[in-house]
């Protein structure tokens, strides 16, 4: 049986988070449909959820981004773009659940942290250094984006299209990282902990 989630306790600081019930159809069905699967309501959805038409936006984009199939980029190489752009706009919500989500898809327990921090020192492949190299620049330099950029990518096997989807990730996690940073948004207490131990593992 699905859990109707509660308002949180500690929602966003500056607005309230929606109400389950109120909310569209579509909205209320994803969003129990995600809890079903992880266990729990990821604060984002009822954040914004606040106001439908952007919610719809930004999930399309999202899920266009983050689950497509085609391509040379892996679930973990997403969240870890994810995980360093958010860390480099200090952005404590995005790098809470993204970095879980990449410890599990790295099946890495210390990796988030070590990106997180200094990815130039984690425990990543030169492939993905180039790639977080190349996203680092997207974030903080765009306008110096040159086709040397391209080329260093091309050697480590990623084609234009490639490239294309980590500058997109890294911009479209700017606007992100931004609305949740300046709403207040929390990172759920379920976040911090997953990913940390094998499975196997745990109690």
């Amino acid at each position: 049986m699905i859990k109707t989630p509660d308002t949180p306790k500690t929602p966003s600081t500056r607005y309230p988070h929606a109400e389950l019930g109120d909310l569209p159809t579509d909205i209320r069905d994803k969003i129990l449909e995600v809890q079903e699967k992880a266990g729990f309501v990821p604060n984002v959805f009822l954040a914004l959820a606040r106001r439908p038409a952007e919610w719809r936006a930004f999930f399309a984009y999202h899920d266009a981004l983050m689950l497509k199939e085609e391509g040379a980029l892996t679930k973990g190489d997403r969240e870890m773009i994810v995980t360093v752009t958010s860390a480099a706009n200090r952005c404590l919500y995005c790098v809470v659940a993204h970095g879980a989500l990449l410890r599990i898809y790295e099946k890495k327990p210390l990796v988030a942290d070590q990106v997180a921090v200094n990815w130039r020192k984690a425990d990543i492949t030169p492939r993905q250094r180039a790639m977080l190299e190349f996203a680092m620049k997207v974030c903080e330099r765009s306008h110096e984006v040159v086709e040397a950029d391209f080329a260093a990518l091309h050697a480590e096997g990623f084609d234009d299209e490639d490239i294309w989807d980590i500058a997109a990730i890294t911009a479209f996690f700017g606007l992100s990282n931004r609305m949740a940073s300046f709403a207040g948004m929390q990172p759920n207490p379920e976040f911090y902990l997953m990913g940390r131990l094998p499975r196997d593992k745990k109690a």
